[in-house]
C-alpha cells in the first residue's frame, strides 16, 4: 500500500478482501463493496454453484452498463442546459439591443 492509505477489509460473498484506501475514501469504498457484494447475490440467486468469476463479470457488466446509462444522460441533460443557456443568452441579447 503506499503512503497516505490504510487496510480497509471488505466483505464480497463472504470472502474478504483488503484493500488499501485513503480515509477520504474509506466510506466510498464500503458502500461499493456493499452495492458489489448486494449485486453478486442477485445475481446468483439461490444458484450457488454459479463461477466466482463468471458472477463478478456479469456483476461488472451490469454496473459498468449502469453506469453508462448515467453518464449517457448526464451528456443529454449538459446538452440540453447549453442550448437552453444559449436561447436565454439570445433573449436577454435582444432584449437589451431593444431600443425603449
Amino acid at each position: 500500500m503506499s503512503q497516505g492509505t490504510e487496510p480497509v477489509s471488505v466483505r464480497i460473498l463472504d470472502r474478504e478482501y483488503t484493500v488499501g484506501v485513503t480515509a477520504e475514501e474509506r466510506d466510498s469504498l464500503t458502500a461499493a463493496a456493499r452495492l458489489l457484494d448486494a449485486r453478486m447475490r442477485e445475481i446468483r440467486g439461490t444458484n450457488r454453484m454459479v463461477a466466482l468469476d463468471r458472477l463478478a463479470v456479469l456483476s461488472a457488466l451490469n454496473l459498468a452498463h449502469e453506469l453508462q446509462q448515467l453518464r449517457d444522460e448526464q451528456a443529454r441533460q449538459q446538452r440540453e442546459l447549453t442550448r437552453t443557456l444559449g436561447e436565454l443568452n439570445r433573449r436577454l441579447d435582444s432584449a437589451t439591443d431593444t431600443p425603449r
